[in-house]
């Protein structure tokens, strides 16, 4: 376990001059900062820095991280872990990066401690979670997103000093633009897309292989529950009664996904444990892609899972979450229950119209499928294929090839 804290740039900042080799020698304000950034032509290695502080962030680099460690010429390090509180450590966090990447095939030494990135310089470092946990040095910074939901809580200051944003969509773009954190046609705003998503259209998942991994048939309705992880979230307000009367209908196979990085002290793998049987059963892998493949119904609140999942245009479930929406607006985040919010799916306020909306979904999936569709236009560029799009811009801003 390490110590450490996350470093908050203040404000986009120019590429300082460096006395590095291949570094490049950007200068002027950050207003007039060129746009481009490049690594230098004949720079022998490229280094990459990655860091996170849950599974689910590591998940929305592991796309780029495949295809990166392939490439000669280039050095990818991963760094960061789940955090937990403490006043002892440097920035009230400690980091336990075992914890993190330990559910993930790596080669040995592929991942460093938070600690010792104080004496790392990097070329690039890409980041997930909002508060970047930064090396000593790095060149050009590029923020990337675990997902977007009608809370916006990816949109906020914090993410403030990147020099790129790979932006989801079209939405995401109108957001940073509204909070005046990137400017009309600012070129640190790149249409990417989200590669974490690209295995739900790109044919890469095998259904029947999926479904042995959960330990389920497909000869019944597969019910995928998956809560977001704020607080007053509905695993907390009516899951255990939800999960249970949805075991009690008995014509679903029924597999219920915690968040990772729940804001409580509950173990609700443990908790639940007791609910598990031949048709109810916990995912305990962390990537929910795979699980999202094979769901016919997706039941959820207010999590960005929802947004995922609208990809398949298949029916969607919402639990209302009135305390959690609540919590969300006094926080100054950037609530938005009108553009899109959950106009995909059923909103429904209690377990025994979550119940009725089960069967009614299934029995119609086509209900709120031009919604569906209108939804993704806006919030994904590039679905099934973000993966090159992303490749395709490292390629010519980054010259990485």
């Amino acid at each position: 376990m390490a110590l450490g804290g996350d470093r908050l740039p203040h404000g986009p900042r120019p590429c300082p001059e460096r006395d590095l080799p291949g570094h490049c020698r950007c200068v002027g304000p950050p207003a007039i900062r060129p746009p481009r950034c490049r690594l230098q032509p004949g720079k022998s290695l490229v280094k990459i820095l990655f860091s996170g502080y849950a599974p689910v962030h590591f998940l929305c680099f592991r796309p780029l991280y495949a295809r990166l460690v392939t490439m000669p010429g280039v050095s990818v390090d991963l760094s960061g872990g789940t955090r937990t509180k403490s006043p002892f450590a440097p920035g009230g966090y400690l980091f336990d990066h075992e914890t993190m990447y330990g559910a993930f095939d790596l080669p040995d030494g592929a991942v460093r401690s938070v600690g010792s990135l104080a004496k790392e310089d990097y070329d690039v470092m890409f980041a997930a979670n909002t508060r970047r946990i930064e090396p000593r040095r790095v060149q050009s910074r590029v923020q990337i997103f675990h997902g977007m939901s009608f809370r916006n809580r990816a949109i906020r200051p914090e993410t403030d000093g990147a020099d790129h944003y790979f932006l989801l969509g079209p939405y995401m773009k109108r957001g940073f633009e509204a909070a005046g954190i990137l400017s009309p046609d600012d070129p640190r705003g790149v249409e990417i897309g989200f590669p974490k998503t690209d295995r739900l259209l790109d044919g890469s998942l095998d259904r029947a292989h999926t479904l042995a991994r959960h330990g389920v048939s497909g000869d019944r309705p597969v019910v995928l529950y998956a809560p977001t992880g704020e607080r007053h979230n509905s695993l907390e307000t009516v899951g255990e009664n939800l999960i249970a009367k949805l075991a009690a209908v008995d014509r679903y196979d029924v597999l219920i996904k915690p968040h990772d990085h729940p804001h409580t002290l509950v173990d609700w793998w443990d908790r639940l444990r007791p609910l598990e049987s031949e048709h109810v059963r916990l995912v305990r892998e962390p990537d929910v892609i795979r699980t999202l493949s094979i769901a016919d119904l997706l039941i959820t609140d207010a999590s960005s899972v929802a947004n995922e999942y609208a990809l398949l245009d298949r029916p969607i479930v919402f639990i209302d979450v009135p305390e959690l929406i609540e919590l969300t607006r006094n926080k100054g985040a950037r609530l938005d229950l009108e553009t899109w919010g959950r106009k995909g799916g059923e909103v429904v306020a209690d377990v025994s119209e979550a119940i009725e909306a089960v069967e009614a979904g299934l029995d119609d999936p086509t209900r709120r499928s031009d919604v569906r569709r209108a939804m993704v236009a806006d919030l994904f560029y590039h679905p099934g294929s973000a993966t090159p799009a992303a490749f395709d811009w490292l390629s010519g801003e980054m010259a990485l090839r």
